[in-house]
C-alpha cells in the first residue's frame, strides 16, 4: 500500500477522494454500453474474495474512461490466488458483472471464487471436476465465477443473461454463477 507521505493518504483512499467529487459532478446523461442499462456514466464494482479475506468497492470508470489505477487494482484482486499470478482482466467482462449486479438492486458485494486461472491452476482443477473447460476463458482474463447471498443462481443468472454479452454458466450445485465476455450462450442448471 502506497501513502504520501506528506498527507498521510493512500493512493485508494485518494482515488475514493477522487471518485467521491467524480459523482457528484457527474452529468445526467448515458454514455454507457447499451448492456449496461441504467449503467450512467460511473461504474461501481464490489466485491470480496473468501480465499485471500481482501475486499474491493470501487469506482473504476467515470464518464467514458477506465481509471487506470482502479483497473490495475481489479487485476491484482482478481489474480489466481493459489499462484499470485496476475493478467490483465478483460473490462467487458467487469461491466457485464457490473451489469447484472445493478440489475439485480443488490447492495451486497460478490463474492469472487475465481477470476483470472494460470494454465497450472486450471490444469489442477480440471483433473478434480468434469466442470472445468480445457481452453477456459479463466486462462484469457474473460470470466469470474461469483456468488452472492442474496441472490440464488438463477436470478444471478438471468441478470447476466439479461445483458446478453456473454456466457452465463450455472452451477446450482456449487452454488455460483460463471460470467464471461465470450460468445453469448448459456449453460448448466
Amino acid at each position: 500500500m502506497t501513502v504520501n507521505s506528506s498527507t498521510g493518504m493512500t493512493r485508494r483512499a485518494l482515488l475514493g477522494a477522487f471518485a467521491a467529487t467524480a459523482i457528484t459532478a457527474a452529468p445526467t446523461f448515458a454514455n454507457a454500453a447499451g448492456f449496461l442499462r441504467g449503467g450512467g456514466d460511473i461504474r461501481r464494482i464490489k466485491m470480496y474474495s473468501g480465499r485471500t479475506g481482501e475486499k474491493i468497492d470501487m469506482i473504476y470508470w467515470i464518464e467514458g474512461k477506465y481509471i487506470p489505477d482502479a483497473v490495475k487494482e481489479l487485476n491484482y484482486f482478481m489474480r489466481d490466488w493459489r499462484t499470485d499470478g496476475v493478467k490483465s482482466i478483460d473490462l467487458r467482462t467487469i461491466d457485464i458483472m457490473t451489469a447484472a449486479h445493478n440489475l439485480m438492486d443488490v447492495n451486497e458485494p460478490y463474492m469472487l471464487l475465481s477470476g483470472y486461472r494460470s494454465p497450472q491452476t486450471n490444469a489442477m482443477l480440471r483433473s478434480r471436476s468434469r466442470g472445468v473447460a480445457k481452453n477456459s476463458l479463466h486462462m484469457k482474463g474473460q470470466a469470474a465465477d461469483l456468488r452472492l447471498a442474496s441472490r440464488s443462481v438463477h436470478q444471478m443468472a438471468k441478470a447476466a443473461q439479461a445483458c446478453r454479452a456473454g456466457g452465463v454458466g450455472r452451477y446450482s450445485g456449487s452454488n455460483f454463477v460463471h460470467m464471461d465476455c465470450g460468445v453469448v450462450r448459456s449453460w448448466g442448471g
